[in-house]
């Protein structure tokens, strides 16, 4: 009867645990390497000596979110 009442305290706190965890990890991560935002290539593209259009940015985000997808689905 302990052994049972030991495994699921067990589980229980080893989900906490990860749960914390994980959430702290992708927290650091996020911080690390944010997630590329207009903003970000606009002011890619014009330390490049470009101008960017308000079209030419919503089309390169359009591409990155593409290739995000087919990059998750390998």
């Amino acid at each position: 009867m302990m052994f049972a009442i030991g495994l699921i305290v067990g589980l229980l706190a080893g989900a906490v645990a990860g749960f914390f965890g994980a959430r702290a990890y992708m927290k650091k991560y996020f911080q690390d390497n944010p997630p590329v935002n207009e903003e970000m290539l606009q002011s890619m593209m014009m330390s490049m000596g470009q101008k960017p259009s308000q079209k030419k940015l919503n089309q390169m985000m359009a591409q990155m979110k593409q290739q995000q997808k087919k990059a998750n689905k390998k």
